[in-house]
């Protein structure tokens, strides 16, 4: 099952791009109003998801590179021993694909680049990247794996 191990590749690429592209065009905290409810806003995220533990002076920087390099190894070594599990597959190559590239972020730039800012009103939604969209899609079919895959129906 490495052989999805691509759709983690691309997955790192097109992060990575668009990480680049939206850096060259914006300036930290610059704002493109695109749709009523969707902005595009470069932030610099030195904390976890939600910005959690930013502000606490940089060793979370490496502690969050380690945690990711971590599950990223452990969800390589579980995608090598599936049989016949697509979604599963599916699921850890988007979630591998998405921790390596924010990996990528932190070891290099010492943040992650967010840019992806949703919105009601006054209320926004914190900014992510396509690393964070990948990782909750893996996640979110891991579930619905969980709960309704193959390997749950009744008679198996």
């Amino acid at each position: 099952m490495l052989r999805w191990l691509w759709f983690s590749l691309l997955i790192i690429v097109f992060d990575q791009l668009s990480k680049q592209l939206i850096e060259a065009s914006f300036m930290v905290y610059e704002t493109l109003s695109v749709l009523p409810f969707f902005n595009l806003t470069l932030a610099y995220n030195e904390g976890a998801a939600f910005s959690f533990l930013s502000d606490q002076g940089g060793w979370q920087r490496w502690f969050f590179a380690f945690v990711a390099a971590f599950v990223t190894i452990v969800l390589v070594i579980w995608l090598s021993r599936l049989k016949d599990e697509k979604v599963l597959a599916i699921s850890l190559a988007l979630v591998i694909g998405g921790a390596i590239g924010n990996l990528i972020d932190r070891l290099m730039l010492g943040y992650v680049i967010d840019f992806l800012d949703f919105f009601y009103g006054q209320y926004h939604w914190p900014a992510f990247n396509v690393a964070d969209i990948a990782i909750s899609v893996g996640v979110f079919l891991m579930f619905v794996d969980a709960l309704f895959g193959q390997s749950n129906r009744v008679g198996r």
